[in-house]
Order: structure tokens, then C-alpha cells, then sequence
């Protein structure tokens, strides 16, 4: 494993928004690239999809160096709204990579810039850093960035991936973050507090992710009783039973084009599944009830070192564990 000094760890902790190299010339006339590294040619390499979700904090080698894998050792582009270029190297570093190349788009004129289109449309791999999703949403839903994904994703295969806000809007459905952010006893308390905006987003919405609302830096920032929310609210909208996907911190799930599962990093993945109708009782300004018997959501955690095989994309046959329910805004467990 690549080791690194400590400085540079913290400056990957929080996704590089802080901490930067300087930026280096602009070669390619890109007024929105904070740099390139690598060979300064672009390449043509066969790729294959995947999806890596990552938790946030410190960034995971193995997550890296699995898109690098998927990616043929093509082109490898990072985007976010804010921050620097502290991915270039460190991904660099990490494996044989053409290039790695950071694109701020932080205005609809960088989501519909040529050059930026140009670059994100050559790459064999995209990452998502962290930051703030409400922008991503903002400054990206329905432009060129957009167009951009969709045919990287849909056409060319390649593999995808984010961290911390860039894993928020990975699913079909997204946690949007417009209103502020909101904690588990306030959605349990109130499944319509403003704050509590989920949607279908069509960014990314990744064939793999169908039917998935994802979330992050998970158990530790006590986010079991929002996601729970977040899938009541969603109960009534999706064609397959809502389902949730989310990862603590230093963790990353790795999903490949077969749909076989593997949990990388050091601590865990919860998936959740609705196990049938839609809540009891959910109004505005009531205290939320899921009941169903005690049996609304069923829950798989996942460690680290974990590989499922084969997994079915529209059902998912984990050997579940618990059940999560809520009763007058209280969340509740049982064993499955």
C-alpha cells in the first residue's frame, strides 16, 4: 500500500478542498482544469463500468486502484465544484494511469464549456470529490455535464465513482442537501421538515444503483434514522421496493458490471431494502411510524474484506440480519 505523508493524508481527508499544490500552467487552454499529470496525450483504452461509493474521510488506495484496473490505465478525471488538485498525483501514484486530470465546475458556463466536455468525454475513469451535492445538482443537472456522464456511463462503459457529497448523488434517488442538512431525530420527528428534500436525479442515476438512495460518513455521524426516513418518503415513488446503500467513513463499495459486491477500507456497508407497504403513519409535523410488524426495512451490514457474487440488481438475495422500524419517531431493531 502507498504510504503517505501525513500532511497529504489529512489534504485527502476532507476530499482536498483545503490544501493544494500550486496549480500548474494550463496547458490545453481549459480555463476550469486546475491541472493535468501524466502524459499530456490523450488515449484510447478499454474500459468496463463500475461504481465505487466511498464514505468520505480518508480516501481508500484499493477504491482507486480498482477504477484504475477498470479503466485500462486510460484517462483519469476528477470533478468537483470547490477545492483544488490534491487528486492528481495521489492517484497518479497509484497505479499505471495515462493521466489525471481535476476539472472545477463551479458556474452552468464551466457545465457547458467546450473544453470541459471535450475532456470529461475522453476520460476512461471519473471521480466525484467531495464538497457540497446541492451544487452538483445545481450547477450540473440538465447541461453538457450531464450529457457528458450519461454517455461515459451508458456508452463508453467506464468506471464512476465518489466520495463523501459525490457519493450522495450516485443513485436513482438523492438526498438533494437545497435546504441545509438535516440529522436522524429531526427526519424521524418530522419525515416533511423542509430539510428533507429527496428526489429522482437524473445526473447520474446508474444502471447499477437502480431503485438506490444512497448516504455516507454513516455510523459515524449516527445516520441510520434519515435514510430510514429518506426511504419512507420515497415508499410510494419507485417501480422496485426503495432500497439504500450506505457507507461509513474510510470505506468503499466496489460494484462491478456483473453486480458482484466487494467492501474495501476499514469499516462497514449497510444495505437496506423496503420489506413491503409504504408507513403507517406519515404526516407533516408527525413523529414518523414504519412498523409493519416491527418489519419495514430489512438491513445487511457488510465488513470489510466482504465480496458478494452475482448479486441480482433488481432483488437483492443478501442473508439479511436485522430489521429497522420506527414507531411515533422512535427507530427500533430486531433480528431478521
Amino acid at each position: 500500500m502507498t504510504i503517505l505523508p501525513l500532511v497529504f493524508s489529512m489534504m485527502l481527508a476532507c476530499g482536498g478542498d483545503e490544501i493544494s499544490a500550486p496549480i500548474p500552467p494550463n496547458q490545453d487552454g481549459n480555463p476550469f482544469s486546475l491541472g493535468r499529470v501524466g502524459s499530456s496525450d490523450d488515449i484510447q483504452t478499454s474500459s468496463s463500468t463500475g461504481v465505487v461509493l466511498m464514505g468520505g474521510s480518508t480516501d481508500v488506495d484499493q477504491a482507486f486502484r480498482w477504477m484504475i484496473e477498470k479503466s485500462g490505465g486510460g484517462d483519469f478525471v476528477v470533478i468537483r465544484v470547490t477545492g483544488a488538485d490534491a487528486y492528481n498525483n495521489y492517484i497518479l501514484g497509484l497505479g499505471n494511469v495515462n493521466s489525471v486530470e481535476t476539472l472545477r465546475i463551479n458556474t452552468l458556463e464551466a457545465a457547458n464549456d467546450p473544453k470541459v466536455i471535450e475532456t470529461l468525454r475522453n476520460a476512461e475513469a471519473v471521480f466525484i470529490a467531495g464538497g457540497d451535492q446541492s451544487n452538483y445538482l445545481r450547477l450540473w443537472e440538465g447541461t453538457k455535464v450531464e450529457e457528458a456522464l450519461q454517455y461515459l456511463i451508458q456508452e463508453k462503459q467506464i468506471p464512476i465513482g465518489g466520495t463523501s457529497a459525490g457519493c450522495a448523488i450516485m443513485g436513482e434517488y438523492v438526498y438533494t442537501g437545497e435546504n441545509g442538512s438535516i440529522i436522524s431525530t429531526e427526519a424521524l420527528a418530522n419525515p416533511f421538515d423542509e430539510r428533507l428534500t429527496v428526489r429522482k436525479s437524473s445526473l447520474i442515476n446508474h444502471p447499477l444503483l437502480r431503485g438506490v438512495i444512497t448516504d455516507q460518513h454513516f455510523s459515524q455521524r449516527n445516520r441510520e434514522g434519515r435514510l430510514f426516513t429518506f426511504m419512507a418518503r420515497l415508499s410510494s415513488e419507485s417501480e422496485l421496493p426503495v432500497r439504500g446503500i450506505a457507507v461509513d467513513e474510510r470505506t468503499a463499495l466496489l460494484i462491478d458490471s456483473e453486480g458482484s459486491l466487494e467492501v474495501v477500507g476499514q469499516n462497514e456497508v449497510y444495505f437496506l431494502e423496503q420489506s413491503g407497504l409504504a408507513p403507517e403513519v406519515m404526516s407533516v409535523g408527525v413523529p414518523l411510524t414504519w412498523d409493519l410488524e416491527e418489519s419495514a426495512i430489512k438491513v445487511f451490514k457488510a465488513r470489510t474484506t466482504t465480496t458478494f457474487n452475482q448479486v441480482n440488481l433488481s432483488h437483492w438475495l443478501f442473508d439479511w440480519t436485522h430489521y429497522w422500524y420506527a414507531k411515533q419517531g422512535q427507530l427500533g431493531v430486531r433480528n431478521y
